[in-house]
């Protein structure tokens, strides 16, 4: 089985500048990093510190914190949008407790605020129960004075189990049968199942052959509907069948048939087909 996962990107806050009380001095805080990890559609929770640094600061200091530039954004519910503008919802408190929002005083938010020289905290959380295609999911968050970029992946995953196919005895006649291909993927992740030519000595995906005594080949045929008509092969775009993950299990029906007319030496004949599911 093939597989293409992203890679889990950090999701990064990069905070320059406090805004700082009229003419009483400079505070900067120090960049900070909030890494989400990946998402697997449980609640996901980080924390982070950032380190306020004031010069000749008396008064005290404040760090407003915007929606953000996800459609339909709020101080509250903010937005991290991804493939083909698929929205994400998350949220970023000030610590601790995951219950005030750090925002712009705005919609039941409230600002960072501070003394002087100090550490501050604060976490960022993404709740459980959204489904969204894997992919790279980004937003932009604004202070008074920089922007920083938030992120993260949400990658696919796929497993596949089959059944054999079993034709029976051969007696000339044409013989139909099939078997299944059982595919679990990632909610909404789209994927490809391919079937290889065999094992067999000039075997393709359009004529595939299985073995019996003294190396005698016998023909048969993979097809993707029942009407015996579609090619079922390997190549993703040409003849593959696609689907789309739902998180539970999918069951895609393999249509074989022998065809008539052979005459192949006595005894049993068999084949092993590889399925590879590409996502």
């Amino acid at each position: 089985m093939m597989r293409r996962l992203a890679l889990a990107a950090l999701v990064t806050l990069l905070i320059c500048c406090a805004r700082q009380a009229a003419a009483q001095g400079n505070c900067t805080l120090t960049d900070t990093e909030l890494n989400f990890g990946v998402y697997t559609g449980a609640t996901l929770d980080s924390t982070s510190n950032g380190t306020v640094t004031c010069t000749n600061q008396r008064d005290g200091w404040n760090i407003p914190l915007d929606a953000g530039t996800g459609v339909g954004a709020t101080e509250a519910v903010r937005k991290l949008t991804g493939p083909g503008g698929v929205e994400l919802n998350y949220a970023v408190y000030q610590y601790p407790g995951y219950t005030t929002i750090w925002g712009n005083n705005t919609a039941g938010t409230t600002e960072v605020t501070g003394t002087g020289n100090t550490t501050v905290h604060f976490d960022g959380q993404i709740t459980a129960g959204q489904v969204v295609p894997p992919g790279t999911y980004t937003d932009t968050l604004s202070t008074d004075t920089t922007s920083f970029t938030v992120t993260v992946v949400i990658l696919a995953n796929c497993t596949v189990t089959a059944s054999n196919l079993a034709f029976g005895t051969y007696t000339g006649a044409l013989i139909n049968s099939t078997s299944t291909i059982s595919v679990t993927c990632t909610d909404l992740a789209p994927y490809n199942v391919g079937l290889n030519a065999g094992t067999s000595t000039g075997a393709t995906v359009t004529t595939r052959k299985m073995t019996g005594p003294g190396a005698a080949l016998l023909n048969y045929k993979l097809f993707s509907d029942a009407g015996h008509s579609i090619n079922w092969g390997n190549t993703v775009g040409t003849d593959t069948v696609t689907g789309t993950g739902t998180g539970a299990v999918q069951a895609l029906t393999v249509y074989g048939q022998l065809p008539a007319g052979q005459t192949p030496a006595r005894g049993a004949y068999s084949d092993t087909i590889t399925v590879t599911v590409t996502y």
